[in-house]
């Protein structure tokens, strides 16, 4: 029969006793207390006397690459000697060295004690222990701060299930930076995980495995919770705090949200959530990580792009949903317009915005725009467009396909900005629609190419002057002070394109495109967006 004295320290976290298997080991034990008054409780069994796995002979580690690992640790973490099943927690009994860097004098007949260090204080008689077959007292060796033992402060346990690798790892390298050390792989393959504490002399030490060849749950099936590395080396720059670990565990910021925290949010997050360090760049690649796992990337945006209209056309009757590709079958344009937006428009003013805002996704584009307004004033999106550029081919494309929802009359105003494929693509696709300027872009033409800022008043009377007598009074004030400006407007413009009394058709109080405007700006955070993700938001 054998006599095991076990210890369990006084940690916050459970963990499996401490086995004491010789004097220096109660000696150390004794020096690791900072309260020498204080009473140690200890555990007496009686087990029968048998060889342990790590004490069998030609067991040594075939994977150790540095060398300095003893060879029952190396052992007992690389060979399962369990069954198939995983053991249970209370069954396993782990032998762990607490303390391994005790001073240790050899005397003449080569047996080794241990002796208190130089110039260390008197040890008190109470923490004083007898050696094995003496009855002399054995002095307690100083300890040093670095040879203190610490849980890693995890519920993690020999038999714990995980259903898959990746979710072990994640939950490993979340106890880590949370716990401030690191962790290197001893083994890894699809069926095994073998991981220990960076410090070569550190006892926290973990091994994983599939349950059977064929699934996919791994299982602990060994695992040293508490560290006996000097806290000195705690490091909270440490190799798991990835940035795809710091994405995962950052991206429910980012659900049901358009922005979420920027970089610096991230590394703030990290640093008093996870307590981890991490440099911008690495809080940067992250939050575009966590952005990948919430909104999907944008290849994964193109290739769900059909199914998406499918569903938008399935569950909104009266939708039209186009997609246009290449010769190569490459994504070319879209077009979405809602059936609801189609149905309402025949109680709307007959005035329609169009225009364009680039997008700051990884495939850039353009998204074109065509809203109304209702009796109120209000912004009516009509239908919504994603283009390459804003060319000619572009918005001939798109204003046809508009052109099948709203039709073509007389009675139809388009305004937009004076680009020259916007012009182009209206007067070739609506025939009988009038086409506006908006008033807006073309003051911003006028004090950018005559810096004359100081009429702007007059010209702003005169966009909105309902009668002709009044409109021709304000353009001679312009033309006394500006006759090129004067110039400009007649005949360059034109003044059936941006004054509401000469415009041909019926445009009401609407003289610029500042209802698509304000849809633009409302899609700001979102144009950085994968397509369909853009589309979920408007």
């Amino acid at each position: 029969m054998d006599l095991v004295l076990s210890y369990t320290p006084p940690l916050n976290k459970k963990c499996s006793p401490l086995v004491l298997k010789d004097d220096e080991d109660v000696a150390a034990l004794l020096a690791s207390r900072s309260d020498s008054t204080c009473k140690i409780p200890l555990g007496v069994t009686f087990e029968p006397t048998e060889v342990c796995p790590y004490e069998k002979s030609g067991q040594e580690s075939s994977d150790d690459t540095d060398g300095s690992h003893d060879g029952f640790r190396d052992n007992y973490f690389d060979v399962d000697y369990c069954d198939s099943e995983p053991t249970d927690v209370g069954s396993s009994r782990q032998t762990l060295p607490i303390f391994r860097n005790a001073e240790r004098t050899s005397n003449d007949n080569g047996a080794s004690a241990t002796q208190p260090a130089e110039g260390n204080p008197p040890v008190d008689p109470l923490l004083q222990v007898t050696g094995a077959g003496s009855d002399e007292p054995v002095n307690v060796p100083t300890i040093e701060a670095s040879d203190s033992t610490f849980s890693d402060g995890s519920d993690l346990h020999e038999g714990k299930y995980f259903n898959t690798k990746k979710d072990l790892k994640r939950k490993l390298s979340d106890i880590a930076m949370k716990g401030n050390f690191e962790f290197r792989t001893r083994k890894s393959n699809r069926s095994l995980w073998v991981i220990e504490c960076i410090d070569p002399n550190c006892s926290w030490r973990l091994r994983a495995s599939k349950i059977v060849p064929e699934s996919t749950k791994f299982v602990i099936r060994k695992y040293v919770g508490v560290h006996s590395c000097s806290l000195l080396n705690r490091n909270a720059n440490h190799r798991q705090a990835t940035y795809v670990v710091i994405g995962e565990q950052v991206a429910p910021q980012y659900v049901g949200v358009e922005k979420g925290p920027g970089p610096k949010g991230v590394q703030t997050f990290a640093r008093t959530e996870l307590g981890a360090q991490i440099s911008y760049y690495k809080a940067w690649r992250g939050r575009k990580h966590a952005h990948t796992l919430i909104r999907g990337s944008p290849e994964q945006s193109f290739h769900v792009l059909p199914s998406y209209f499918h569903m938008l056309e399935k569950l909104n009757p009266g939708t039209v949903t186009r997609i246009e590709v290449d010769g190569e079958s490459r994504f070319k344009y879209l077009f979405l317009a809602f059936g609801v937006a189609i149905r309402g428009f025949r109680y709307m003013r007959k005035v329609v915005g169009i225009d364009g805002t680039f997008l700051k996704g990884q495939y850039r584009g353009v998204l074109l725009v065509a809203t109304a307004q209702d009796g109120n004033g209000q912004c009516y999106p009509l239908a919504w467009g994603i283009v390459d550029s804003e060319n000619e081919d572009a918005w001939s494309w798109f204003l046809t396909q508009l052109k099948e929802i709203i039709g073509d009359t007389d009675e139809l105003a388009l305004i937009s900005d004076r680009a020259p494929s916007i012009k182009k693509a209206i007067s070739t696709v609506f025939e009988k629609a009038h086409h506006g300027a908006c008033a807006w872009h073309v003051a911003q033409n006028i004090k950018n190419k005559f810096k004359c800022a100081d009429i702007m008043g007059s010209y702003w009377s005169a966009v909105n002057a309902y009668r002709c007598e009044d409109f021709t009074g304000y353009m001679i004030e312009i033309s006394n002070r500006y006759p090129r400006v004067a110039e400009y407007l007649e005949n360059k413009v034109g003044f059936e394109k941006w004054s509401r009394c000469h415009y041909p058709g019926l445009r009401y109080n609407i003289t610029t495109t500042n209802m698509v405007e304000s849809l633009n700006s409302m899609l700001v955070n979102a144009r950085d967006f994968p397509y369909v993700a853009l589309l979920d938001v408007i």
